[in-house]
C-alpha cells in the first residue's frame, strides 16, 4: 500500500483510546488523532513505530472507520506469522499508549463516487477492513446501490465484524452476504464450505440480480489471486476489478 506521494502526508500523534478482541486473531484498535481527518472508504494510514535505540518499523493499515471527520480513528489489525508490527500491537501495545501514523493514504482502492452501479466485495481475514468501511460509508449515507460481499474465513468465530455484517443483511435488502467458510461447515445453508471459486463468485452475483461494475478484492497475496481468478472465471471483466494485499 505504499503511495508514491506518502511523504508529503505529515506524521502526527495519537493515543490508543480502547482496545476490541474482535476475533481470536484480529483486534480493533480506537486512536485518538492529535489533527483529525475526513477519509474516503477504502483507505489507509501508515504506522510507524520506534524503538529506544532508534529502530523503527512502518506498515499500512486500511482504515475501518466510516467516512467522517471523527477524531477516533479504527484499526483493525490481524497478528500475522512473523508479523513484526502485528506482532507489537497484540502483544504489547496498551490503552493510553502513543502511536505515530499518517494519512490518509490511497487513491485506487476507494468506494465508488457517485455509487449507482452494483458492486461486489471479495475479502478474507483482515481484508474485509477496507470493505468494511465501504459498508459502513455507504450504510451511513443510506445508499441503496446494490451491494454483495463474499467472505473467507476459516470458521465463523474468525468472521470479523459478524455481528453488524448480519445486522446489515437483516436491515437492507439490497445488501447480500456470504460467507465462504473453510475449516468447518457453514452455519447458514445461503454460505459455503469450501474455498472461494469461480461457481461461487457467480452464485453470489446472481444474488445482486445484475453484474457488478466494480469488484474490490482485499487479502493476502495468495487470497487475491484465487479471488481475483474466481472473479474472472465468473465472467467478470479484469478491468472493474481492484485488489489490495496485505503483508504483516
Amino acid at each position: 500500500m505504499t503511495e508514491g506521494g506518502a511523504k508529503a502526508v505529515p506524521w502526527q500523534s495519537c493515543v490508543i483510546e480502547d482496545i476490541v478482541q474482535q476475533t481470536p486473531s484480529i483486534k480493533s484498535f480506537f486512536l485518538r488523532l492529535s489533527k483529525p481527518f475526513a477519509h474516503i472508504a477504502g483507505q489507509h494510514v501508515d504506522v510507524r513505530l520506534t524503538a529506544p535505540d532508534g529502530y523503527s518499523a512502518m506498515r499500512s493499515y486500511s482504515i475501518a472507520s466510516a467516512t467522517t471527520s471523527s477524531p477516533i480513528l479504527e484499526l483493525a489489525i490481524e497478528r500475522l506469522p512473523d508479523g513484526e508490527v502485528s506482532s507489537f500491537f497484540h502483544d504489547v501495545a496498551a490503552i493510553g499508549d502513543d502511536i505515530e501514523l499518517r494519512g490518509p493514504l490511497g487513491g485506487h482502492f476507494l468506494w465508488p463516487d457517485p455509487a449507482v452501479d452494483a458492486v461486489l466485495l471479495i475479502g478474507a481475514g483482515s481484508g474485509l477492513v477496507p470493505l468494511m468501511a465501504m459498508i459502513r460509508h455507504r450504510r451511513t449515507l443510506s445508499q441503496t446501490v446494490p451491494t454483495a460481499l463474499l467472505l473467507s474465513a476459516r470458521t465463523e468465530a474468525d468472521v470479523l465484524f459478524s455481528e453488524e455484517l448480519h445486522a446489515t443483511e437483516t436491515g437492507d435488502a439490497a445488501f447480500v452476504l456470504a460467507l465462504a467458510i473453510t475449516r468447518e461447515a457453514p452455519v447458514r445453508p445461503s454460505d459455503f464450505g469450501r474455498r472461494i471459486d469461480g461457481a461461487m463468485v457467480q452464485d453470489v452475483v446472481a444474488r445482486l440480480n445484475r453484474k457488478p461494475s466494480h469488484v474490490f478484492v482485499c487479502g493476502s497475496n495468495g487470497f487475491v489471486n484465487i479471488a481475483t481468478e474466481g472473479a474472472l472465471l465468473a465472467g467478470l471483466p479484469p478491468s472493474i476489478i481492484k485488489t489490495e494485499r496485505y503483508g504483516g
